[in-house]
């Protein structure tokens, strides 16, 4: 941990020379000086630690109350500054990777069982973990190494959770789920919930399909609050490894989320729909069902897909949506249409009291 040993407190209290060990950053100025809080840089207070990435921010760094400053080894400032500045080779990236550890040592000092929480019969729970009160895990499940599950979540039975995952509070995790290592899944996530499967019948009535799959999350993947993930009609609904999803998801039965996806808020995704690797979906995006997305491809905010892609790297936007470049151009003609409108009607006048002329041009 390069001198950055968890506790069980919440607050953090490290060197500057500590923070830049972590970092793997050079000092410049007063290295002994004690860090306890993180805050965004016009807002620093003495003992806290920013960042500059952005130029435009730049100004509030001979100003700022900081004792630290993160910034790119590239960076040469235009006057003298206050604060100690560690230099590394991207500043977002490392305070980033600050804020990552910060958390894993709050969550860490998280541990032990509060009461009253229900273990079932069967299940095994590995040793570093935490769970909340009025926390319920079912029979037989396999529970991870230094898990945290806050209280009211709701963990069914024969469900697998790997090393390092936090579970929040609220969450609900249907029957044989699958959750990897290293996963967050946020308040009020629900993770294995019946597909929307109902076959028409000959009266018009609905009969509903049973959804006998599972939902699998890989490795390094993070959940939203309130996102729903259905399990499979069979087989199983798939996050790869380090999909990010955002809170208000629908994921429906049978879907597969790439590596590396993020998704964006109050998006849907119908079933069996397939999201390839390093797909970018921005919020309010409705995907049809049975639709397989390359890799790589970018969906703008509100945009209705309805057919697949099967171009790497393509940017859509519109609903329905269609190439991005077209998109804007379409969108920029159909902003001209009220102009383009007023002058059609001008020429079809001008137009129309050119053929009320006699022939030789003459006004009787």
């Amino acid at each position: 941990m390069n001198g950055l040993a968890a506790g069980r407190v919440y607050s953090m209290k490290f060197t500057v020379k500590q923070i830049a060990s972590l970092l793997e950053g050079t000092v410049n100025g007063d290295d002994t000086v004690f860090i306890s809080q993180l805050a965004k840089i016009e807002e620093a207070t003495p003992g806290s630690i920013s960042f500059l990435s952005n130029p435009k921010y730049e100004p509030f760094l001979y100003t700022t109350s900081a004792s630290a400053v993160i910034v790119d080894r590239s960076f040469t400032p235009r006057q003298d500054v206050s604060p100690a500045l560690i230099f590394v080779d991207n500043s977002y990236s490392a305070f980033t990777r600050l804020l990552e550890e910060v958390n894993r040592l709050r969550t860490a000092a998280k541990t032990g069982v509060e009461q009253p929480s229900f273990l079932g019969e069967g299940a095994q729970v590995g040793e570093g973990g935490y769970r909340g009160a009025f926390s319920y895990v079912g029979a037989n499940c396999r529970i991870g190494k230094n898990v945290k599950i806050y209280p009211q979540a709701y963990i069914g039975d024969n469900v697998t959770i790997g090393d390092n995952t936090v579970i929040h509070a609220g969450v609900k995790i249907y029957e044989r789920a699958v959750i990897g290592s290293n996963c967050v899944i946020h308040a009020g996530a629900v993770i294995g919930s019946d597909g929307f499967g109902f076959a028409p019948q000959p009266d018009g009535s609905y009969r509903t399909i049973p959804q006998l799959g599972n939902v699998v999350i890989e490795d390094n993947v993070s959940i939203g609050a309130n996102t729903t993930i259905d399990c499979a009609t069979m087989g199983s609904t798939l996050i790869r490894h380090g999909a990010k999803l955002d809170n208000l998801i629908q994921i429906g039965h049978n879907v597969e989320i790439g590596r590396h996806t993020v998704i964006a808020a109050q998006t849907g995704i119908s079933g069996s729909t397939k999201l390839g690797d390093y797909c970018i979906v921005a919020g309010q995006v409705g995907i049809a069902g049975h639709l397989s997305l390359a890799n790589r491809t970018k969906i703008g905010a509100q945009s209705g897909v309805g057919k697949s892609i099967k171009e790497e790297g393509q940017s859509l936007n519109g609903s329905p949506a269609f190439d991005l470049s077209d998109s804007m151009r379409s969108l920029a003609i159909f902003r001209k249409l009220p102009q383009l409108d007023k002058r059609v009607q001008a020429l079809e006048a001008e137009r129309a009291n050119a053929e009320a002329l006699p022939l030789d041009g003459k006004v009787a």
